[in-house]
């Protein structure tokens, strides 16, 4: 494990994974949250959707830090429950800096003029208004944490606790051990709000032109980008490394 105060660089950024891989799952994950807001104090965010389990992450981490960075995409095309159900949790849980982070307007401009990108390129749009934004929010960051879950099934199955980025960066994923019961029974526990769409089968929610709900059996991200074969925005899937190979690691 490196010293506290000690930089993360390209050359430590894999064993440091390791590390507090090991390190995460001895604890329960309010307190590996604890750990990680005062060890990464100033180098870490929180990447959060304020999506269907979302409350429960951001509770935790209220309750570590209020101040700790929350960074929050603002597509452009986010469901106004969405934005209302943010602002709820906000304000009741006492975050102290939760940033919107919009698509940048000349690239809008220039690459999605109409808003129809969705439409016939998924993966484009979503690189334009998620995958671009957060890389550019997360610049000034060694370590974020993010909701994701083994129990989403697919690619997100054996998902670590903690792993290193293609761009140096650690990604932890405090939750992966946790299925949906229980989420739900630490959000009833403490008495925090449900997403308004949850209780009308959005199970997973993200922008409002390509999300839908899911019927009974179904998984809980079959409503995302519905009939296109298409997953996972771009965020959390291998990105080209520099010399134009595919990199392997989780990203």
């Amino acid at each position: 494990m490196l010293p506290h105060s000690a930089p993360i660089t390209p050359a430590s950024i894999a064993s440091e994974a390791r590390a507090l891989e090991a390190e995460l799952a001895r604890i329960p994950a309010e307190a590996a949250i604890t750990l990680l807001a005062g060890r990464y104090r100033g180098r870490i965010a929180l990447v959060s959707a304020f999506g269907a389990e979302s409350a429960v992450l951001l509770h935790m981490v209220a309750r570590a830090d209020p101040a700790l960075p929350v960074l929050f995409l603002d597509t452009g095309k986010l469901f106004a429950e969405t934005l209302t159900f943010r602002d709820r949790l906000v304000q009741q849980l006492g975050l102290r800096d939760v940033r919107s982070i919009p698509p940048d307007p000349a690239a809008l401009a220039a690459r999605d003029p109409f808003g129809g990108l969705w439409a016939f390129n998924p993966d484009a749009c979503c690189t334009l208004r998620k995958v671009e934004p957060l890389a550019a929010a997360l610049a000034p960051f060694a370590v974020w944490m993010n909701g994701r879950k083994r129990a989403h099934g697919s690619t997100r199955s054996a998902l670590p606790l903690a792993e290193a980025t293609e761009d140096g960066k650690l990604k932890v994923n405090p939750l992966a051990a946790w299925d949906g019961d229980a989420v739900e029974a630490w959000r009833v526990a403490h008495g925090l709000p449900a997403h308004p769409l949850a209780g009308l089968g959005y199970a997973s929610i993200g922008c409002r032109t390509c999300t839908s709900p899911v019927a009974a059996g179904e998984a809980t991200r079959a409503g995302r980008w519905r009939g296109t074969g298409k997953t996972e925005c771009g965020i959390h899937i291998p990105q080209p490394a520099p010399n134009g190979d595919t990199d392997n690691r989780t990203a």
